[in-house]
């Protein structure tokens, strides 16, 4: 296979991988949020959700993410030596971030399974902005292959999710006020 099909698959499973991800713990805030119903619909919403996570990470997210390593660790022969890329170790580290990132979304998993929830839908919703950061940087340091270039557009995003952390945080105000009367 030569390389641009290697990247072309590089890429389709890095998307797959990024969607599992984002969706993950978009179910773990939709269960969190079920924990606060009564009794019957809580246990239905379990059920559900315990299934459509367990699908997401089994049958997607994981299966991603193992595709994306091999395809990715599969091209850098083409960077050698890495002194003559630098911006490749950044992405590098990077990545293994996201990998952390993955491996902490799978003990929420578990957390999720033995009904312990420790984190609100508030801070979920929060947690689920990490991965844009992830994706942002690394796309920035493999389009643009310059370290500053991508500080300047992650400094950027990260004042857009202040921003959209605080719209939420007004949001959930103003809804909580309405429903309060």
């Amino acid at each position: 296979m030569t390389l641009l099909y290697l990247k072309a698959l590089h890429l389709i499973f890095v998307i797959t991988w990024f969607a599992g991800l984002f969706y993950i713990v978009r179910l773990f805030i939709y269960h969190t949020e079920a924990h606060e119903q009564s009794l019957p619909h809580k246990e239905a919403f379990f059920a559900q959700y315990d299934l459509m996570e367990k699908r997401l990470w089994y049958g997607i997210t994981w299966p991603s993410a193992i595709v994306t390593a091999i395809l990715g660790f599969s091209q850098l022969h083409a960077f050698l030596p890495l002194t003559n890329h630098p911006w490749l170790s950044v992405k590098l580290f990077l990545v293994a971030g996201l990998y952390l990132y993955h491996l902490s979304c799978g003990i929420l998993l578990k957390r999720m399974r033995l009904r312990q929830f420790k984190h609100t839908s508030f801070q979920l919703r929060m947690w689920n902005e990490v991965p844009t950061l992830f994706l942002v940087s690394i796309v920035f340091l493999a389009v643009v292959k310059d370290f500053l270039s991508m500080m300047q557009g992650l400094a950027g995003l990260v004042c857009l999710i202040i921003g959209l952390g605080l719209g939420i945080k007004i949001y959930r105000k103003i809804r909580l006020k309405k429903a309060s009367l």
